[in-house]
C-alpha cells in the first residue's frame, strides 16, 4: 500500500503523538476480532457441541473454512484502506463481526454455521492483524515495532476478558444471551471509537498526495512486488516458519477448553484461556520493550523452543496446578509469534515495501494456519484423545525453529 513519508522520529516519541490515539483504537480492535473471532472459535465449539452434538471436526472444520477466507481477504486489505479508508474499511469490519456473532446461537444447520463463521472473516481482514500492520504503518516508523507490540497486546487481553466473561454470561444467562451481549458490546464500542479517531489524517506532512503516492508506489514496484517476494527465499525464511508455528498454536488455543475441561473442568479451563493470554501481553511488552536490541530470529526460535516444552509438559500430566502452569509457559510467546513477522520484515527489508510484504506474509500465514484447528479436529477423532494432536503441534513448533534460524541472502 503506498505509504505517508516517515513521520518525525521526535513527534513518534511524544505522548502527545496523534498516532497513540491509533494505537489505541488498534488495541481495541484487536481485543474485539481476536475475542470474538479467533479465541472465541474454543467457547463457540464446546457449546455447539452441547447444543446440537456436532463432532468436533465439523466445527473446526468450518472454523478452518473462516479462517481461510479470510487469509485471501487480508491479502488486499491495503488495498481496501487506500481505496475507501481506515475509517470505512474498520467500520465494515465492526458491523461483520456483531452481525456473525448475533447469529450464532440460532444455527440450526452446519452450512447457517458455515455462513456465519464466513461473515466473520471480514471483521478479520478488515480489524485483524493485516489491518493494525497497514494502518500503524501510516503513522509510525522509528516506534512502529512498539506501536505494533502495544495495539496486538488488545489481543492477548481478549483472552483474559472476552472469552471469561462469554463463559460466565452463558452459565449463568445462556449462551443465546452471552451472544447477543458481545454483539451490543462490540457496536457500542467501535462505532464512536471509529468516527472519533480513525477519521484523523497523519500530519500534514505526512498526508500523502497524489505525486507522493505515485513516487511510493514506484518505490515499492522498485524493491519488491508480490511476485518477487513469492520467489525470494529471503521472504519465505520470515513466512513459512511462522506459518507452520502459527497453525500450531492456532489449533492448540481453539481446542485449549475442550483439551483441558475433562481434567479440571470448564470454569477452570476458562481461567487457563486467560492465563494463557494474561502471560502473551507480558511477553509481548518484554519484546516491544527490547525489539530493537534483539536478534529477532534467535528470539523467536528461542518463544518456539519454550512453546515446545510447555506442550509436552501437557501430554504429562493431569495435574490442575501443572497443567495451568505449563499454560501460563505457553502464553508468554503467544502474542511474540504474531508480532515477529512484521517486527523482521521492518528490519530486514526496504520500508517502502513494507506494507505490501506484511500484508501478503501475512495473508499467507493465516491461510496455512487455517488448517491448525480442523487439522487437530480430525486427529483428535481418529486419536480418541489429545494426546496425538498435542505431539503434531510439538513437531510443527520444531521444525519452525529450525527454519526460523536460516538467514538466507537477498
Amino acid at each position: 500500500m503506498p505509504t505517508a513519508p516517515a513521520p518525525d522520529a521526535a513527534d513518534e516519541s511524544s505522548l502527545s503523538y496523534p498516532g497513540w490515539r491509533v494505537v489505541g483504537v488498534c488495541f481495541v480492535m484487536a481485543m474485539l476480532v481476536w475475542g470474538f473471532g479467533f479465541y472465541g472459535h474454543g467457547f463457540y465449539l464446546a457449546e455447539l457441541q452441547r447444543l446440537h452434538g456436532w463432532p468436533t471436526s465439523l466445527i473446526s472444520g468450518a472454523t478452518t473454512i473462516s479462517y481461510l477466507f479470510g487469509a485471501l481477504l487480508v491479502v488486499f486489505v491495503d488495498d481496501a484502506i487506500r481505496r475507501v479508508g481506515v475509517r470505512t474499511c474498520v467500520l465494515t469490519g465492526a458491523v461483520t463481526l456483531a452481525g456473525s456473532t448475533a447469529a450464532l446461537p440460532f444455527v440450526v444447520e452446519p452450512w447457517q454455521l458455515l455462513a456465519a463463521y464466513l461473515a466473520m472473516s471480514f471483521a478479520w481482514a478488515a480489524m485483524g492483524l493485516g489491518a493494525i500492520n497497514v494502518i500503524l504503518g501510516l503513522w509510525f516508523v522509528s516506534r512502529r515495532g512498539l506501536a505494533i507490540s502495544l495495539a496486538l497486546n488488545g489481543a492477548s487481553f481478549s483472552g483474559i476478558v472476552i472469552v471469561p466473561a462469554l463463559v460466565l454470561v452463558a452459565g449463568v444467562a445462556g449462551f443465546t444471551a452471552a451472544m447477543l451481549a458481545g454483539a451490543v458490546f462490540t457496536l457500542l464500542v467501535m462505532l464512536p471509537l471509529s468516527f472519533a479517531v480513525l477519521g484523523m489524517a497523519p500530519p500534514t506532512a505526512n498526508a500523502p498526495t497524489p505525486q507522493s503516492e505515485a513516487a511510493t508506489t514506484a518505490a515499492t514496484s522498485a524493491a519488491w512486488t508480490r511476485a518477487s517476494a513469492l520467489g525470494s527465499l529471503a521472504f519465505w525464511s520470515v513466512t513459512a516458519p511462522f506459518a507452520l508455528a502459527i497453525t500450531s498454536q492456532a489449533g492448540f488455543l481453539v481446542h485449549q477448553i475442550a483439551l483441558l475441561e475433562p481434567a479440571i473442568g470448564r470454569p477452570a479451563a476458562g481461567v487457563a484461556v486467560a492465563i494463557t493470554t494474561a502471560m502473551a501481553i507480558v511477553g509481548r511488552l518484554t519484546l516491544g520493550a527490547m525489539a530493537a536490541w534483539l536478534d529477532q530470529r534467535l528470539a523467536a526460535a528461542l518463544s518456539l523452543a519454550t512453546q515446545t516444552a510447555a506442550l509436552a509438559l501437557l501430554t504429562q500430566t493431569a495435574d490442575a496446578t501443572t497443567l495451568l502452569a505449563a499454560c501460563a509457559v505457553y502464553g508468554f510467546s503467544v502474542g511474540n509469534v504474531i508480532t515477529f513477522p512484521a517486527l523482521i520484515v521492518q528490519r530486514e527489508f526496504e520500508a517502502a515495501s513494507f506494507g505490501m510484504l506484511t500484508g501478503l506474509s501475512t495473508g499467507i500465514i493465516l491461510f496455512v494456519c487455517a488448517f491448525g484447528p480442523v487439522l487437530l479436529g480430525l486427529v483428535r477423532d481418529a486419536s480418541g484423545s489429545y494426546s496425538a494432536p498435542l505431539t503434531v503441534c510439538i513437531v510443527l513448533n520444531l521444525v519452525s525453529a529450525a527454519i526460523v534460524l536460516w538467514r538466507p541472502r537477498r
